[in-house]
């Protein structure tokens, strides 16, 4: 099934502000909150879609990449950040905040307002992130590939047991009453002993750090999409660092780098490739072999061609990251001039200077340069 648009799922435009879709996203995190719809899966996917919409668009640098590629720039392996496989905890740990008071615990994993459906619990603490680049031939960008990566990333070391913690007792939260000029206030954070985990360690071997983890090389499997660009950054959901305890794994975020081609040159789709002839081919046509990202194809070169002439392949160059076709391979003619003759040859050029057939005559499909590069982007 498609995904619907961020935007439409908030209710807001594209040019919407920041407190605009913090706003929107508030509305509609409360209008389907588990703990006002109780064992409703509609209002439950609702809540869940809502929230992977305002991850995104929250996001300067993740909304830039949505707006300009869609969901397709998320695609990376699934999971919260635009993959759709998202769980309570992971919401409530990121966006606690944007419940303020609706909900009683502002923040902390206390969303007790409404029946207490996840009232405090403790909040599930999440590995750190890890960012490896991948370098990808413009063959491998063109078709699409499955990379196998190496990662050092951290685990739970073998042997590592957790006991509760005693500062919150296993809430993950420690709760804080306070005299104000409006009566007694009730505040609930994160427990400063834990982190929120509710955890700690009791036992764990001598090559684990201090929160039980231990690195170890792993090879992970990126699927990665066809007519990826430099920069675009794919994510693989519980590959990054584990977390201690009951925690969850950050993810492992896959930064596209492009590796310059030898003879073909990317813009956007298309593909750009100078084809140098000589003047007798120019003069008499033709056939040239020449690159493209599926292979080598072979061309046919009218007669009488003349330099800057541009040949267009289509659908020979990248294929569209949003799935709008595939863009074409231009060819640019370069009639290469000699510049020395023997005796001969320039007699014979100097014999042709006046003769009516080497007089230049540009008829109107001879297009001006300007008029050529006004074409490539038409």
């Amino acid at each position: 099934m498609a995904k619907r648009d961020y935007y439409e799922i908030l209710g807001i435009d594209k040019n919407a502000s920041a407190a605009e879709i913090k706003k929107a996203y508030r509305k509609m995190a409360i209008k389907f909150h588990p703990d006002k719809n109780p064992d409703d899966k509609a209002a439950e996917a609702k809540f869940k879609e809502a929230a992977e919409a305002y991850e995104i668009l929250s996001n300067a640098d993740k909304k830039a990449k949505y707006d300009q590629f869609g969901h397709q720039a998320f695609d990376g392996a699934g999971g919260f950040g635009g993959g759709g496989n998202m769980n309570m905890d992971d919401i409530f740990s990121q966006f606690g905040d944007i419940f303020g008071g609706a909900f009683g615990g502002g923040g902390g994993g206390g969303f007790s307002g409404f029946g207490g459906g996840f009232g405090g619990g403790q909040r599930r603490v999440k590995g750190s992130n890890l960012r490896i680049r991948v370098t990808l031939t413009l063959d491998e960008i063109a078709n699409g590939v499955e990379k196998k990566i190496k990662v050092k990333r951290k685990i739970q070391a073998p042997g590592t047991t957790y006991k509760t913690c005693s500062t919150c007792n296993g809430a993950g939260q420690v709760t804080r009453v306070t005299n104000t000029i409006l009566g007694r206030m009730q505040t609930a954070a994160a427990c400063p002993t834990c982190g929120g985990a509710g955890q700690s360690i009791d036992k764990k071997p001598s090559d684990a750090d201090g929160q039980g983890l231990k690195v170890q090389e792993e090879t992970v499997s990126v699927k990665i999409p066809a007519g990826v660009v430099d920069g675009m950054q794919l994510k693989v959901t519980g590959k990054g660092n584990e977390a201690p305890g009951n925690g969850i794994s950050g993810d492992l975020l896959v930064v596209i780098e492009e590796k310059e081609h030898e003879t073909l040159k990317r813009e956007g789709d298309n593909l750009h490739y100078d084809l140098y002839i000589s003047l007798p081919d120019a003069v008499l046509g033709t056939s040239k072999e020449i690159d493209t990202v599926t292979g080598k194809v072979r061309i046919k070169v009218e007669a009488g061609v003349q330099s800057g002439k541009i040949l267009r392949l289509r659908k020979k160059g990248i294929p569209s990251i949003n799935g709008y076709g595939t863009g074409d391979l231009l060819v640019h003619v370069n009639v290469w001039t000699p510049k020395t003759l023997n005796k001969q040859q320039k007699e014979f050029f100097e014999s042709m200077k006046n003769d009516e057939h080497f007089n230049p005559k540009p008829e109107s499909s001879d297009k001006s340069f300007f008029e050529k590069v006004k074409d490539m982007f038409s």
